[in-house]
């Protein structure tokens, strides 16, 4: 596999962490939800297991000696996901409250419940 290549894009803070799960606002898998497997600050983007599934070809090999076609997750743009909201069972947005002890912690702006 080739490096990632870096966006031009500003590096933006990820509010979405590894297992959370999200729904897809936007594109091909829009409504989708699944668990983040990945997330790459650098391309503002989130792999998410079972959407955005690209199929490659892959030469004769020692894994695959006659080659073989794989399925390969790869990463979608954080603008078209959004935190999965289970009580609502809609997107929303990310906010942080911090408490008298001063932990910061993840709260849903439409629930105001915590994030994990």
């Amino acid at each position: 596999m080739s490096k990632p290549t870096y966006s031009k894009l500003p590096v933006t803070k990820i509010r979405l962490k590894k297992d959370d799960v999200i729904i897809v606002r936007a594109g091909k898998y829009k409504g989708k939800t699944g668990k983040i497997t990945a997330v790459h600050p650098n391309l503002n983007k989130v792999t998410v297991e079972g959407i955005n599934i690209a199929k490659k070809h892959v030469k004769p090999n020692r894994e695959h000696p006659q080659g073989n076609i794989v399925e390969l997750t790869r990463p979608i743009d954080v603008s078209k996901v959004g935190y999965y909201d289970a009580s609502t069972k809609k997107a929303t947005r990310i906010g942080y409250k911090v408490d008298a002890k001063g932990t910061k912690t993840r709260v849903a702006k439409t629930s105001g419940k915590e994030i994990k």
